[in-house]
């Protein structure tokens, strides 16, 4: 889903394993109405697109070996993978690049649910700063410093174009954000300690083509060069 900067080698979990938990907590989190009561690796495999071993090798690396013929208990293992992705808490954000994308963001209410409040607006426009936007008012560029400071904001989110994406970014690290969601389609330098994650949403829909044209594969015979000279058919 987004290009981003790989976990530490002594990290205990890998990015695809962590990707993967935040899919089973989804699938907790929807899955309310079936109450509180144990499932099982079979009904998270299912939701999720992976086979119960795996489900059961993800789910062992947190400590919850489930019980036989049992399965999860259902709040203990959402507490679990809260606490192993480090959504126990709450994250504060801030925006900078108040336009279209930024304004569908504000009012995706699954951030707050999810513990990612977003405390700033910020653009480089005069005619937008000072206007309210969702609740929130925004602010210049130049007010980032004093923001991230005050509000102890950890994760800044990047809905800017490419030209100012860097220099947006520089501010952000340089007011001591620690993690960086990009949206931006360029690659950001940043210290090592600065994470970032970037959502170049014309890929995804490279990769979407490249799946779908899967679907309805070229035949054998189309795969062959016309050059190739064809050996004629055994009897």
């Amino acid at each position: 889903m987004s290009d981003e900067r790989q976990s530490d080698p002594d990290s205990r979990l890998s990015r695809a394993t962590a990707q993967r938990l935040s899919q089973y907590l989804r699938c907790l989190g929807s899955s309310g109405t079936r109450g509180s009561g144990p499932i099982s690796s079979e009904e998270l495999a299912l939701a999720v697109g992976v086979s119960a071993a795996q489900v059961r090798r993800d789910l062992a690396a947190l400590g919850h070996l489930g019980q036989r013929g049992v399965g999860y208990d259902t709040p203990a293992l959402e507490t679990a993978i809260r606490k192993t992705l480090g959504i126990d808490r709450e994250w504060r954000a801030v925006l900078v690049g108040v336009g279209n994308l930024a304004r569908a963001l504000l009012r995706y209410r699954g951030f707050r649910d999810q513990g990612f409040v977003i405390v700033g607006l910020f653009d480089s426009d005069p005619h937008k700063v000072g206007q309210p936007v969702e609740g929130l008012t925004v602010e210049p560029v130049s007010a980032i410093p004093t923001r991230v400071s005050t509000a102890r904001v950890e994760l800044g989110i990047l809905t800017v174009p490419s030209e100012p994406a860097q220099s947006v970014a520089d501010a952000l690290v340089a007011a001591g954000v620690k993690g960086l969601l990009n949206f931006a389609p360029v690659l950001l330098r940043t210290p090592p300690a600065v994470r970032v994650v970037t959502v170049d949403l014309a890929i995804q829909l490279e990769q979407l083509a490249f799946l779908v044209q899967l679907r309805d594969p070229p035949s054998a015979e189309k795969l062959v060069p016309e050059w190739v000279e064809k050996s004629p058919p055994t009897r």
